[in-house]
């Protein structure tokens, strides 16, 4: 087991289906966030897995993704308040470069993303854990606001869009009940804001004591 790191900062681990509203709340919240999409491997890693039966890059497949460098980040903003993130581009696959994320002396954070779950019991163990929350709002819902925004934002092609959103949206029970079988609190916008908060008050009010 790993040992614990001396942190100024806790995180709160946001999962959920992609789509359900996981970069609403953290916008909501008022808290710094790290997205955890900027983690993606690259469009021509070997290692990327395919949808069964399909020459798909399977894209919700958590070995699309780089959960090493995702801890790594969250344990140096932890520590230090600051680290160095990826900056992805999921319409080209591909990393464009690297930025700055600094959160100062905020005793919180959320790290958002739909592979989130997968690291709650790695940021358990490291100490940095303060919640892990999956949002989930209905398949119906989840499928409509996925593919609005992704043809907003031309994130891959029209049947492509399609066939992950079928896919998905058959799915989306079965990603919930993952999600939390790794470790995160189902609910909905409400309850996850209203959890944001509590953390934060206690995180405020913890480090008051100390000084």
């Amino acid at each position: 087991m790993s040992s614990h790191l001396p942190s100024s900062a806790r995180v709160v681990l946001l999962c959920g289906p992609s789509g359900s509203g996981k970069s609403l709340v953290a916008a909501r919240s008022g808290l710094p966030v790290l997205r955890l999409d900027d983690f993606y491997k690259e469009g021509d890693d070997p290692t990327l897995p395919l949808v069964t039966g399909s020459s798909d890059i399977d894209w919700d497949h958590p070995g699309s993704w780089d959960a090493d460098a995702a801890v790594e980040a969250i344990t140096r903003l932890c520590a230090t308040g600051s680290t160095t993130v990826p900056a992805y581009d999921i319409a080209l696959s591909a990393r464009t470069g690297e930025e700055p994320l600094h959160i100062g002396r905020a005793p919180l954070f959320i790290a958002e993303g739909i592979f989130a779950a997968e690291i709650v019991e790695r940021c358990r163990e490291l100490g940095v854990l303060a919640d892990a929350l999956c949002l989930s709002r209905g398949p119906v819902t989840t499928f409509r606001r996925r593919f609005l925004r992704d043809l907003k934002e031309g994130r891959k092609s029209v049947p492509f869009l399609l066939r992950r959103g079928w896919r998905l949206m058959r799915a989306e029970r079965t990603i919930v009940a993952r999600q939390v079988a790794l470790g995160a609190h189902a609910c909905d916008l409400d309850e996850a804001l209203g959890r944001l908060a509590a953390a934060g008050a206690g995180r405020r009010t913890q480090a008051r004591t100390v000084a």
